[in-house]
């Protein structure tokens, strides 16, 4: 497992994308997985209805270093922070978590608290994604903790 030893981290990346809840809408997912990809990273994406529990044994077992969760259903209050909380709880987190989907400004700095390092909505451009990896590759090579349970309060933006 890589966990904390950062600074021996090269591209590509493992990044699992995940659709937590009821949410059956996943195009978003596919375009952020897509994007990814061809950033040169290797993608895994979960497919549509899985629970926060089925996200974090798939981080483990995929050995990732960022997890992004797409929710357009309105459940990301819960499952966001639930699924930071479990990959705390299983030593996972130095993952860096992020999320998309229709997500209330007003809601943000709830996520940011529970762990999320960056929240996209629609319009964002694949350039700005591949620019928060670029972000977190650099922060993670001078061994800075950003991950979900790092206690860290940096977010992108910042």
């Amino acid at each position: 497992m890589r966990g904390y030893a950062y600074h021996a981290m090269q591209t590509p990346l493992r990044i699992v994308i995940a659709k937590p809840g009821l949410d059956g809408h996943d195009r978003g997912a596919k375009v952020v997985a897509r994007c990814l990809r061809d950033a040169g990273h290797e993608v895994i994406y979960t497919g549509l209805r899985r629970t926060p529990e089925q996200i974090v044994r798939t981080v483990i077992d995929e050995d990732a270093d960022i997890l992004g969760l797409s929710s357009l259903s309105g459940a990301h209050g819960h499952l966001f922070p639930r699924t930071c909380e479990l990959l705390s709880a299983a030593e996972m987190g130095h993952v860096v978590v992020f999320g998309g989907g229709i997500i209330p400004d007003a809601d943000r700095d709830a996520l940011y608290s529970a762990g999320m390092k960056a929240i996209f909505g629609p319009g964002t451009t694949s350039q700005e994604i591949n620019d928060f990896i670029s972000a977190i590759m650099e922060r993670m090579s001078l061994d800075e903790k950003v991950g979900c349970g790092d206690g860290n309060d940096w977010k992108w933006g910042d």
